[in-house]
């Protein structure tokens, strides 16, 4: 854990702040890569996961964009309502599950939204190595788009493009962007769900290959859990069993005796609870594996998944 300050808060697009965090004792911060993020602990025991948007050279300073969502499940309305500057805050080290690949020739990157976090990193980072990339922007309004004049002012605006809801004449063709595909062109998509899904189609209908597309949730999308059974979890390390009930999940069950998997978003988006399976077939709820990965049916995300076979043995 890093004990950190706010520096600074600034007001970037409508209900988004960005917050600007340096080390308590001005020592230099971990390192970190384009498209990772932080664990945020806030007061009253949440944990939230945000995007680091500057640039990944900086050691001296953390920034992160938060979007006060009013779905919120308490952590963006904490951050917008109670952090100011001199504030203390603890965090985690940076995390990247969201990284460039280092042998694509050409990177387009689509942001929805507050999304535009960890595309915006990746922006700079892809323009400070010389490579080759565009950046679609996609917002409601220009009102809330963050981080607008960052990106009109930066050396690589010719390749940055914005598409706001209100301009009809700026929408985004998605299927012309993403044509012909090449198979050293990796797309990046980040934002919404809706957005995402439209992106990731887009780029499918067009050929893609799913090993260059790249994509990273903020928040799982609602799951209808009104026929959730129960099923039984067993672990492989004592072979202890214990009963799963339709409105538990694994990591309560489990934590409830004592054992505990570490977990922060609690929704199957950053993969911190991945546990691997060695008996059952899961019933995967998560937006963190791949559809191929989650095929295999040797791992879940105990935070949200649950199981199809009545017993699953985890490697616990």
């Amino acid at each position: 854990m890093i004990d950190v300050v706010v520096i600074s808060r600034k007001n970037e697009a409508q209900d988004i702040c960005s917050y600007e965090l340096a080390s308590v004792d001005d020592s230099a911060l971990p390192g970190f890569s384009a498209g990772a993020h932080i664990d945020v602990h806030l007061p009253g025991g949440l944990i939230r996961q945000y995007s680091l948007c500057n640039h990944p050279d900086e050691r001296h300073r953390y920034v992160i964009g938060v979007l006060k969502d009013p779905a919120s499940r308490g952590g963006s309305q904490r951050l917008h309502e109670q952090i100011k500057p001199g504030d203390r805050l603890r965090i985690s080290e940076p995390r990247n599950l969201f990284a460039l690949t280092r042998d694509a020739r050409r990177s387009l990157l689509f942001a929805g939204g507050i999304g535009i976090t960890p595309i915006l990193c990746m922006a700079e980072r892809l323009a400070h190595s010389g490579a080759d990339f565009e950046l679609h922007y996609c917002a409601r309004s220009s009102a809330r788009a963050a981080f607008v004049e960052r990106l009109r002012n930066s050396p690589f605006a010719d390749r940055v493009f914005l598409h706001f809801d209100e301009q009809a004449e700026t929408a985004l063709n998605a299927a012309q962007v993403l044509a012909d595909p090449q198979h050293d062109t990796h797309l990046y998509v980040c934002g919404p769900g809706g957005f995402m899904q439209h992106i990731l189609d887009s780029a499918r209908a067009q050929g893609w290959e799913e090993a260059a597309l790249h994509r990273e949730y903020f928040a799982a999308a609602p799951m209808d859990s009104s026929n959730d059974g129960s099923f039984s979890v067993k672990l492989g390390s004592s072979g202890q069993v214990f009963e799963i009930p339709a409105d538990k999940t694994v990591v309560q069950v489990l934590e409830s005796h004592g054992i505990d998997i570490p977990m922060s978003c609690e929704q199957g988006v950053c993969g911190t609870c991945l546990t691997r399976v060695l008996e059952g077939v899961p019933d995967h709820r998560d937006m963190f594996l791949t559809e191929q990965e989650q095929a295999c049916n040797d791992q879940f995300t105990p935070c949200c998944s649950r199981s199809k076979s009545p017993l699953l043995v985890l490697d616990l």
